[in-house]
């Protein structure tokens, strides 16, 4: 079984039919969930999404993923050395000046293997991932 990492510019593209990305990210989201992929995530990347989602029609959306991602049991909370390895990534400015929650997501990602990603933010190229749109 594959794993797919998903980040918070799929899932907002995902849940917003205006968003630009919309599209791309449903056809993205058909295709990698398939039953034969794991879609993990972070806490930080639902704390990101959530904050994004607070005043939109899709608030909901949010806390339904939080809660399919807790049942799932893919839920990752990032550990000591995930937050100081993206500290240390951040200060540097690696993966083009990159935010910290996606540093923190890189280190998850590395940590547990994944090189796939649901999202098109260029970040995660830059960090020598695969995003999936």
């Amino acid at each position: 079984m594959s794993a797919v990492f998903v980040d918070s510019v799929g899932l907002l593209a995902l849940w917003n039919a205006s968003d630009q990305w919309h599209g791309a990210a449903t056809k993205a989201f058909v295709n990698i969930n398939d039953g034969r992929t794991t879609l993990l995530t972070t806490s930080f990347v639902l704390l990101e999404s959530g904050n994004a989602a607070s005043r939109t029609s899709f608030r909901n959306d949010a806390c339904h993923a939080r809660e399919q991602f807790e049942e799932a049991g893919t839920l990752i909370w990032p550990t000591e050395t995930d937050w100081r390895q993206a500290w240390l990534a951040y200060q540097r400015g690696e993966a083009d000046s990159a935010g910290i929650v996606d540093h923190v997501s890189f280190a998850v990602m590395r940590r547990l293997g994944i090189s796939k990603v649901f999202t098109n933010d260029r970040h995660f190229k830059a960090a020598g991932f695969e995003p999936m749109f």
